[in-house]
């Protein structure tokens, strides 16, 4: 991927000056009592504030917690089996605000940190949520409990006022998590981020931050990487199918996740890869597989999967795209250890079939993306891994997969995708998803 330095800040400071007292060798005694005296006084305060932090910092326990309950006046609609579908959106934020509500005004204020719907089924024709709360608690021997609090909190405030949502109190169901399960459901929605990235929109490519796209992953053949990937699901992956010409054995495959290659968070072998029916190599048509990972991945909050769209969804031209991944930062280049991204823009396909760009060979399963002048381009080793854009919502989708180009970053010469949409339906067939 191209990348452009950017500029070095200096950073520079100047020294705190010492006051000196004009007489200090008239000091009287009282004075150096007084100034024993602080010094004890700080260090007392200093090995008290050492305490509570290592008391904070070591004490507290993560505690997760199952809810589910009826919600008598909203009927169930198959819309809400999709967790980027505005229906799922607004009932999660009514849910979510209504907990928020109950414990920021409770006794339990400070050990609340979070909930999420994670699933909506179906009962009588009426809604269950399910959610999953997340509390800090210093009481580690009192689970049961801190449980018993939680409960009672939340029962009051279903029998009360539970604003435009009408609940069967009767229907409430609490139990425990354990921390994995509980952390893969609170970040089980697709195309989501747990952080905001710093800094400004940039015209070349640049490291990426941790957890910032949680869905890429590495492709690894004979343990060296091969190829970018996507993640879709706890066990499937979408990639380039010409990643495979040189093998296509799983046994000699694996997947990393994680931004360093060298230290990746996770690594599973592979299954299974299927390699769409009619691609032949060297053509561009057709380059798309997926992959089948030998044991699901459970999700955290740097190992997320994207969103992937319907057939129908449309990326406007002009609109912003972001492509990812540890290929070389030139052509024949060095390859970087951590992930790389670059903005680009969405180009349609009638712009990039003009004769001073690929002249015709633009096919209706290929996207480009790029800039005229060139600059940002994927690159020898980002193949098969994601181009995202991101609804008005902040939800991010598949838009394509790295797939070829003439040579990285020339003008008139933007990267080329396998348009996702064009092969959604043959990724259903594959992964069921």
């Amino acid at each position: 991927m191209a990348k452009e330095q950017p500029p070095r800040r200096e950073l520079s400071w100047t020294p705190l000056q010492s006051r000196i007292m004009e007489s200090n060798t008239k000091m009287k005694l009282t004075r150096c009592g007084k100034i024993t005296v602080g010094i004890i006084v700080m260090v007392i305060a200093a090995v008290i504030i050492g305490l509570i932090g290592h008391f904070i910092t070591h004490g507290k326990t993560s505690l997760y917690y199952h809810i589910s309950f009826k919600v008598n006046n909203t009927d169930y609609d198959s819309k809400f089996e999709k967790p980027y579908s505005q229906e799922y959106i607004d009932l999660n934020e009514k849910i979510v605000s209504l907990i928020n509500e109950t414990f920021h005004g409770s006794k339990l204020r400070r050990q609340y940190v979070k909930s999420h719907v994670v699933q909506v089924s179906r009962a009588k024709g009426k809604v269950v949520i399910h959610a999953v709360l997340k509390f800090i608690s210093y009481l580690k021997n009192k689970a049961a409990k801190f449980q018993n609090r939680i409960k009672t909190i939340l029962h009051q405030k279903l029998n009360g006022e539970t604003g435009s949502l009408q609940i069967d109190s009767s229907s409430f169901k609490i139990a425990n998590l354990e921390m994995p399960t509980a952390e893969n459901l609170l970040h089980t929605c697709c195309g989501r981020r747990t952080i905001t990235p710093s800094g400004h929109k940039v015209a070349g490519g640049m490291d990426a931050e941790p957890g910032e796209w949680p869905w890429q992953a590495s492709l690894q053949r004979n343990s060296i990487h091969r190829c970018g990937a996507t993640l879709i699901s706890n066990s499937w992956l979408v990639t380039a199918a010409h990643c495979f010409i040189r093998g296509n054995d799983p046994k000699e495959w694996n997947v990393s996740f994680g931004l360093l290659l060298s230290d990746p968070l996770m690594r599973r072998p592979i299954k299974n890869i299927i390699i769409h029916e009619d691609y032949h190599y060297p053509e561009h048509d057709n380059d798309i597989a997926v992959v089948k990972l030998s044991s699901p991945v459970l999700y955290t909050s740097n190992i997320r999967r994207v969103c992937l769209p319907e057939a129908t969804y449309t990326f406007p031209p002009n609109s912003e795209a972001v492509v990812t991944g540890w290929g070389t930062l030139k052509s024949d280049g060095t390859s970087p250890n951590i992930l790389q991204k670059g903005v680009v823009k969405i180009i349609d396909n009638e712009t990039c079939n003009k004769e001073e760009m690929y002249s015709g060979v633009i096919k209706p399963g290929m996207l480009c993306a790029g800039f005229r002048e060139g600059k940002v381009d994927a690159c020898q080793g980002d193949s098969g891994g994601p181009l995202v854009s991101a609804d008005q919502k902040g939800i991010w989708f598949l838009a394509g997969i790295v797939s070829w180009g003439d040579e990285c970053a020339l003008p008139n010469k933007p990267g080329v995708y396998t348009r996702v949409t064009y092969y959604r339906d043959w990724i259903m067939s594959k992964t069921g998803l």
